[in-house]
């Protein structure tokens, strides 16, 4: 007897959908502050409401700035806060492989060359450095001529060859953003002359060969959502979806770092203020809480929704520190 088909034969064939995949993305730079927990929260919250698995990954490439015991102490602040994931941590310097293949492709195509110019030689012809950044524009007018180059790992930085034009981005949170990255950065670093990926090109390998479909971050990575994106073209590689959040700002409407003072999620465990404190002012800052007040984990989860996420940055003000420190 034959057997029965089903009433749709292709069916029988198409393969369960993958889940989607996000990553919380820890730099072992130095210790998580507010601000990160914040984002990283809001990445969870999303991520466990909407059945995405969590890649932890410590992006543990940036030569001097990384701090040997930064990583076991991110993982170790992340999970007293609460937080979890499904697979990691996963690591970078260990393994330089995939990002040299990117880079050889690139250079191949004439995508991407090599750079000896100093600073001071680059700014002596380009715009001054972003506000709040270190980098400088990089004008196309200083490239070498096009053509195909070898790739070799040290000695100079490599560049990736901008191209002119608008970079369209759908943004969760954003909404539709044109970008145009060779006006705001020119032709970016790609490739340090330490002998490593540089963090574009670094999270553009990573998100594809861990599956990453979803992006949650801070905005102030807008713009290298651009350059991600001219990446992936280039390269190939599927784009993932981006949902930037505003940033925690310090009192004075400027970006939260020390001199705000010390924000830093350790400092407010060794001063015995209980997790649920931090999580309600998180929850608070995120649109979860409707006051600020203790609460679980639990519930700042059943309250949050992106779409209560405030649409402007938050501000940490002395309050803020002394409620956590339990002065109200």
């Amino acid at each position: 007897m034959t057997p029965p088909q089903p009433a749709n034969p292709s069916a029988a064939r198409t393969p369960p959908c993958r889940p989607e995949v996000t990553r919380l993305a820890p730099s072992p730079t130095g210790a998580l502050h507010l601000g990160n927990a914040r984002t990283f929260l809001a990445n969870w919250l999303l991520a466990r409401q909407r059945g995405w698995r969590i890649v932890l990954r410590i992006e543990d490439l940036g030569g001097p700035a990384i701090k040997p015991w930064a990583a076991a102490a991110a993982i170790d602040i992340l999970q007293w806060l609460g937080p979890d994931w499904d697979e990691g941590p996963l690591t970078q310097a260990a393994d330089l492989t995939p990002y040299t293949r990117a880079m050889e492709h690139l250079a191949e195509a004439g995508l991407a060359y090599p750079c000896s110019l100093s600073r001071q030689e680059i700014l002596a012809a380009a715009s001054a450095p972003q506000e709040g950044s270190q980098e400088v524009r990089y004008p196309p007018e200083l490239r070498p001529a096009p053509g195909p180059a070898r790739f070799e790992s040290a000695g100079a930085n490599w560049r990736f060859r901008t191209p002119d034009g608008q970079v369209a981005i759908e943004d969760g949170f954003a909404g539709s953003l044109q970008l145009r990255p060779l006006e705001t950065i020119g032709d970016f670093v790609i490739w340090t002359k330490r002998g490593e990926p540089a963090y574009q090109l670094a999270v553009v390998v990573d998100d594809a060969r861990q599956g990453v479909t979803q992006v949650v971050r801070g905005d102030d990575l807008l713009d290298s959502a651009g350059r991600q994106a001219l990446l992936q073209r280039a390269l190939g590689l599927p784009a993932p979806t981006w949902t930037h959040l505003p940033l925690v700002l310090g009192d004075d409407g400027r970006r939260l770092a020390k001199r705000h003072g010390d924000t830093r999620l350790d400092r407010y465990r060794e001063a015995g203020v209980p997790v649920e404190r931090v999580l309600g002012l998180l929850g608070w800052w995120l649109g979860a809480v409707e006051t600020r007040r203790p609460c679980p984990l639990a519930e700042v989860a059943t309250g949050f929704e992106l779409g209560g996420v405030p649409a402007g940055p938050v501000r940490f003000t002395p309050e803020d520190d002394a409620w956590l420190l339990g002065g109200g």
